[in-house]
């Protein structure tokens, strides 16, 4: 009894001592000058780093001055959801965008212990709430912050963080959903959905041999990191696709973004003010992505030859026309040098690992400085349909692989022209109790009218040809008659 009634009396001289000094740091803090307290603080945080054996990096949210999003915190998030959630207690269920599974991650203020190298550390979550105005809402930031002992920093800080990262995005890069990026609804920035096209290679309706080539060459570009920095060269690769409307151009670019798992980018080159712009939007595209724009022939005024540079005396009256357009219409004024420097200029190597890809439906109008190699490295052709490609829409629409009127198909497409996408909307069932022979006989008889079309158009040209004919020999013999006069 007397042993505990010394141990409270101990206990409270302990908390008297402890209120005390409060008291007097508190009145410390008050009254002494700002400059003693700035030096009080730092020797104090000298004596305990001396004493304290551990070091913490902290890895936020967001950067430092500006709520951009930090892609080290990402990826650290995406390391311990695998590796460390599981030792975790607390945790946070969320979904990712455009998903339904659910992704556990530490929740705040949580500890999980990593084992590296027989080295062990910690890392621990944690939230900072911040009012940088009270005119302003709160807000939240959160953070990792790692901790270890000081004798393994340049272990942790040169290996095992880079392991961290690296392990991090490469989870990041399985999970995520490949987007679909647009600047058409905003002139200055980006914005994306999720892309979700489920074309592939093997539903392209185009000859075998011909697919492989482009899957081969996709894949090796894919794989060519070294080769393209050992010939000093950005490792990017241009894409020409050309052919009559309906071949399929679009759907190739989808089963490419599929096929390497890239995201795309829809240029809209309308909406793009100038040159200054087109180098910033291109500046804003990732890695591990395929550059579109659609109809290169129809954007802007690029199909032409580069003009030459205007006399003197019109150099005045030029600009005053230019500026008094400029101020009447917002059009946009990106020029055929400022797109060339987008495709291989040096700002085209602002971050690697990018396709480009044009799309036209009359390549001959193009500028030949567009189309060149090294710009667009590999042309591609979408023509009509062949009979290899109607197989392939056939096992896709109707699973199919063979049928007696495929014979009769065969034959009339040796005879005439048809899109693949006039062979996909005839073997399209148009109610459910329609079966395949009907969907076939449907594109027989549209292979039929094309080429009784193709025959007229061929008669009606004939025709004209003669008659065309005919009277240059009729003004030749007016020609002769009057010679002979």
């Amino acid at each position: 009894m007397i042993r505990a009634m010394g141990l409270l009396q101990s206990w409270g001289g302990f908390g008297t001592s402890i209120a005390s000094f409060i008291f007097l740091w508190d009145m410390i803090r008050r009254y002494c000058p700002p400059e003693l307290i700035r030096a009080f603080d730092k020797w104090a945080r000298r004596i305990r780093s001396f004493f304290y054996p551990y070091i913490q990096i902290s890895i936020s949210e967001f950067m430092s001055n500006n709520l951009k999003p930090h892609d080290a915190y990402a990826a650290v998030e995406a390391y311990l959801s695998v590796h460390l959630a599981k030792d975790a207690k607390r945790l946070r269920a969320e979904t990712v965008t455009g998903g339904s599974k659910l992704v556990l991650s530490m929740d705040e203020h949580e500890r999980v212990t990593d084992e590296f190298c027989g080295v062990k550390v910690q890392w621990i979550s944690g939230k900072l709430v911040q009012r940088e105005s009270k005119y302003l809402p709160e807000l939240e930031r959160k953070y990792y912050k790692l901790m270890f002992h000081k004798k393994y920093r340049d272990m942790v800080t040169d290996i095992y963080l880079e392991q961290v990262i690296k392990a991090g995005k490469e989870i990041q890069m399985r999970n995520r959903k490949r987007k679909l990026y647009t600047n058409g609804h905003s002139k200055t920035t980006w914005s994306h959905i999720v892309f979700e096209h489920p074309a592939t290679f093997g539903s392209l309706a185009m000859e075998v041999e011909k697919k492989q080539e482009i899957v081969d060459d996709l894949l090796m570009f894919r794989e060519s990191k070294d080769f393209y920095a050992r010939i000093g060269k950005a490792w990017k690769r241009g894409y020409l696709l050309y052919g009559p409307p309906g071949t399929g151009k679009s759907t190739m670019i989808a089963a490419m973004a599929n096929l390497l798992d890239y995201d795309v980018y829809d240029l809209e080159l309308t909406s793009v003010r100038d040159n200054t712009e087109l180098r910033r939007l291109l500046a804003e595209t990732t890695s591990k992505s395929i550059i579109v724009i659609e109809d290169i022939d129809c954007s802007l005024d690029l199909t032409g030859q580069r003009k030459k540079k205007p006399p003197e005396e019109k150099i005045e009256k030029t600009k005053k026309e230019v500026s008094r357009k400029d101020t009447e219409e917002s059009g946009s004024r990106v020029t055929l040098s400022g797109l060339l420097n987008f495709i291989d200029g040096l700002w085209s190597a602002c971050s690697g690992e990018r396709i480009i890809v044009f799309t036209t439906n009359y390549v001959d109008k193009l500028d030949p400085a567009l189309t060149r190699r090294g710009r667009m490295d590999k042309h591609i052709e979408l023509s009509y349909c062949s009979f290899d490609g109607f197989k392939v829409l056939a096992k896709n629409y109707l699973r199919l692989d063979t049928h007696p009127i495929f014979e009769s198909i065969e034959i009339l497409m040796r005879e005439t022209k048809i899109i693949p996408a006039d062979v996909a909307e005839n073997l399209m069932p148009s109610s459910l109790k329609e079966d395949a022979e009907k969907c076939l006989l449907k594109l027989v008889e549209a292979l039929k009218q094309a080429k009784q079309l193709m025959i007229k158009k061929e008669e009606e040209s004939a025709l004209s040809e003669a008659k065309m004919k005919q009277a240059a020999d009729v003004l030749q013999d007016k020609e002769d008659s009057i010679d002979k006069m």
